[in-house]
């Protein structure tokens, strides 16, 4: 297939593409397609795209970032929900390093697809409404990916990478940073897509760990997490009491204090060491 416009991550490229075969954005499948070239590189250079690389690349859509990471030599397996597209990209990448599978990514067995995940580089534009459960199907697979660099939502992005005391910051943010290191790439307004997005939209990078951030048990310190952020308002002691944690507000307190913690503050004051310290003393 020749293109006129041979960039697809442009606003000619993405049209041409789309009028030739009779293609419209699917709002319900959260389709934006990224037509900004200065973003792509960011985005390239970010995840470390180079001669070889292995990268699994979810939900392609029509195919600029994947044109893109192929032109820098990358090897591509690609997962795309939308039946339609699929023979588009297989036509369109023919005699490449590309393999595409159809399907949804929430639904596929990721050992399957990538068996040997060492050194394989994840890149994704992910539409908004499924973000958070992509993201955390990646990091809790137990495949040893050595990144994740993602297109989403500005907002959650910041959630990602906020900081204790910071009103972005919450279980979200711990979540993500038990697994990896993480890293805000840029800031992307509405106008590098087409169609528009209502909301702005960032570049983030997951680095992940070789093992959890902290050695602490998973469920029992995000139980304590989860209180602690579900009341916000509240003080650490009485947002754990609430929630039944700590077995009465004095012996809560005395557990707190000798782990050298104020009852009195806030959650979102503390950080994932903290939380993996008072998990350990209450077990």
């Amino acid at each position: 297939m020749r293109l006129i416009n041979s960039n697809i991550a442009t606003m000619a490229g993405a049209k041409e593409l789309m009028a030739r075969h009779g293609l419209m954005a699917k709002k319900k499948l959260g389709q934006h397609f990224l037509i900004d070239q200065h973003v792509l590189s960011k985005i390239i250079t970010a995840a470390g795209i180079s001669e070889g690389e292995h990268v699994l690349e979810i939900g392609p859509g029509i195919g600029g970032m994947t044109q893109a990471m192929l032109a820098e030599g990358a090897r591509i397996t690609a997962v795309e929900l939308d039946k339609q597209l699929v023979p588009i990209l297989e036509e369109l990448f023919e005699g490449q390093n590309f393999k595409i599978i159809q399907g949804d990514i929430l639904r596929t067995s990721l050992k399957k697809i990538v068996p040997d995940a060492n050194n394989i580089k994840v890149v994704a534009n992910l539409p908004y409404y499924i973000t958070t459960p992509v993201i955390f199907h990646l990091l809790e697979s137990g495949l040893p990916f050595e990144s994740i660099t993602v297109m989403i939502q500005k907002e959650v992005a910041q959630r990602m990478g906020a900081v204790p005391g910071k009103k972005d910051y919450g279980s979200l943010t711990l979540a993500v940073q038990y697994y990896a290191d993480v890293e805000l790439i840029a800031n992307v307004p509405v106008n590098c897509f087409f169609p528009r997005p209502g909301v702005d939209s960032a570049v983030v990078k997951l680095k992940l760990l070789p093992a959890p951030r902290v050695d602490a048990d998973k469920e029992r310190m995000f139980k304590i997490i989860h209180a602690a952020f579900g009341k916000r308002r509240k003080t650490l002691l009485n947002a754990l009491d609430s929630e039944g944690i700590g077995g009465g507000k004095i012996a809560l307190a005395e557990a707190l204090e000798s782990c050298g913690i104020n009852p009195q503050i806030r959650g979102e004051t503390l950080d994932i060491y903290q939380y993996a310290k008072i998990s350990e003393l209450l077990k």
